[in-house]
Parts: structure tokens; C-alpha cells; sequence
């Protein structure tokens, strides 16, 4: 499975590809890497992104997971830019309930291309499963001009 890895302000992440689509965004440094077309793309997306530039993230993504963590993932790629929701209004859009949008967030495994970091609680941050946890949902946020 070709991977390829890039600095940023969170730490080293990797990119994960198979058969055509990313299929996982992890913190660290990976040990194999492969530049492909499709990665080299994420990753110039992903650099552009940190230096503060809206980005839609228009990647093919096949997430590892349920069908209906899948349909939360996909309603979340919605959720645009600089904007947030809460996991009521996501289950509202996705079906299931607020508890079961934070079990979809906390499985994600393409964070930020999928941002999970943009679904809230009502009255507070929720969580974020990012190696920084709530400090990197906060720096994320930030970028993305979302007042705290």
C-alpha cells in the first residue's frame, strides 16, 4: 500500500493509498514511501491547507468502515470550510443520534481530508482523535477562521 508522509504544524502525517483512493490519514511518519499521483496531490493539498489556504480537499477517499459510519463520513465532506456543526445537526442530516456521530468521529480514519474537527458539541469542542487531541482540533479551527 504506497504511503507518503509530509511535516505540519500538528506533526508528521502520513497518507495512506489502495487501489485508487486514500484510505487512511495517520499521525507519524511512515515507514514505507511511495509517491504516487494521487498522494503527491494530497499532500500538495494538505501543505496548501496549513499555510491557510481554503481547500476543498476534492479527493477520491474510500474509508475503512460501516455503512452507516460511511454515511456520516460523506455527509461530514459537506460540512464546508471555515464552518462547523454539531453532532445533532450532523445526526439530523446523516440519521442515528449525537452519541452515534462521535462514534462515526472518533473512527475516522482520513481526518482532516473527512473534518471531524469541524463537528462540535453544544456549549464545547467535543473530542478529536488526533495525536494532540483537543489542542489539534483548536489549532484546526483556528486555520480554518472559526472564532472559539
Amino acid at each position: 500500500m504506497p504511503q507518503l508522509s509530509l511535516h505540519s504544524p500538528l506533526g508528521p502525517l502520513t497518507l495512506s493509498e489502495d487501489e485508487g483512493a486514500i484510505v487512511a490519514l495517520d499521525w507519524g511518519w511512515g515507514r514505507d514511501q511511495e509517491k504516487t499521483p494521487l498522494l503527491t496531490r494530497a499532500q500538495t493539498m494538505l501543505e496548501r491547507y496549513f499555510d491557510g489556504e481554503p481547500e476543498s480537499f476534492d479527493l477520491p477517499l474510500t474509508p475503512w468502515g460501516t455503512t452507516y459510519r460511511k454515511a456520516v463520513w460523506a455527509a461530514l465532506r459537506d460540512v464546508p470550510y471555515g464552518q462547523t456543526v454539531s453532532y445533532a445537526e450532523l445526526a439530523a442530516r446523516a440519521g442515528g443520534s449525537a452519541r452515534s456521530i462521535g462514534g462515526a468521529m472518533a473512527h475516522n480514519p482520513i481526518p482532516i481530508l473527512i473534518p471531524c474537527h469541524r463537528v462540535l458539541g453544544k456549549g464545547h469542542l467535543g473530542g478529536y482523535s488526533g495525536e494532540g487531541g483537543l489542542d489539534d482540533k483548536r489549532y484546526l479551527l483556528r486555520l480554518e477562521g472559526v472564532a472559539l
